[in-house]
């Protein structure tokens, strides 16, 4: 597909922007993930996937994606509405009583490009391998995405879903690990280490990708290109995708203690000012 990286990389700074300005607007939410994760929802939305609007929850002949650590929902919904799933303005609404943009992302009230209630962590996986087999049996040739956190990966059932998939050879899937080492209660490596992640995801089957840049977009946009190259060759895709949590305003970046901590006035204003656009627009 083709993209203008300039404005793709303006599209990335809104996010940000957005999400601060969600996150501080109800003092609630996880803005250190989300702005981790921006990238990799630009590159996705921006370049990588194939998908339709208006939006199906069917979903038939295009790319699905599933959120699994869906606490990072700020980040989803900005990324939506920027790419037009539903108007702009309606990201005011993050949190409040009555709203479709629920703190974790839900179905019941029919909020276009969300697929499946998530953020009980660990379960995502097993969601998005249900809908790539759904699509192999529909002849359906496009591809499931999916995003988790390295923290959830100390869930069961992630490990489940790993060997099953490996096992019934599901190559029309893309999974991302969020590597930011940095969950609610601390860094991964103290919580719980992954130990060698790359080994063990690659001694459950799966074809295993590195990418050691995770907040550079073009970085991210080329390894979801190599990884789409390498499905359909038998063995599920996935990405252990290095961030750091809270990229782009500096006072987030290189703890956990922003994982689900909403900004002050003061530090909303700083942050804003780091993430500068000269044609602003907020909703």
């Amino acid at each position: 597909m083709d993209y203008n990286l300039d404005e793709l990389k303006i599209k990335a700074i809104q996010i940000r922007r957005d999400i601060l300005r969600m996150v501080h607007a109800v003092n609630s939410g996880h803005p250190g993930g989300s702005l981790g994760c921006t990238e990799f929802f630009v590159a996705l939305y921006g370049v990588i996937m194939d998908y339709k609007l208006p939006f199906t929850m069917e979903g038939k002949n295009e790319d699905l994606f599933f959120l699994s650590n869906g606490h990072i929902s700020p980040v989803f919904y900005s990324t939506l509405a920027r790419f037009g799933f539903f108007p702009i303005p309606e990201l005011a609404t993050f949190r409040k009583l009555d709203s479709r943009l629920q703190g974790h992302p839900t179905t019941h009230e029919g909020l276009p490009g969300v697929r499946v209630a998530s953020g009980s962590l660990g379960q995502g996986l097993s969601v998005a391998i249900g809908a790539a087999l759904g699509k192999k049996l529909d002849g359906d040739e496009n591809l499931v995405f999916s995003l988790h956190g390295d923290g959830e990966l100390q869930e069961g059932q992630i490990w489940e879903a790993l060997m099953f998939a490996a096992h019934h050879k599901v190559d029309n899937l893309i999974s991302t690990i969020d590597y930011n080492n940095r969950q609610i209660d601390g860094d991964v490596d103290d919580v719980m280490s992954l130990g060698d992640l790359h080994a063990k995801l690659s001694a459950f089957g799966w074809e295993v990708l590195e990418e050691k840049n995770g907040n550079d977009l073009e970085a991210v946009i080329a390894i979801l290109n190599f990884a789409k190259s390498k499905t359909r060759q038998g063995k599920p895709v996935v990405i252990i995708l290095h961030t750091e949590m809270g990229s782009g305003v500096d006072y987030m970046m290189g703890t956990h203690s922003w994982h689900g901590k909403a900004p002050n006035d003061e530090q909303l204003a700083l942050g804003i000012k780091q993430l500068y656009l000269e044609a602003p627009g907020d909703y």
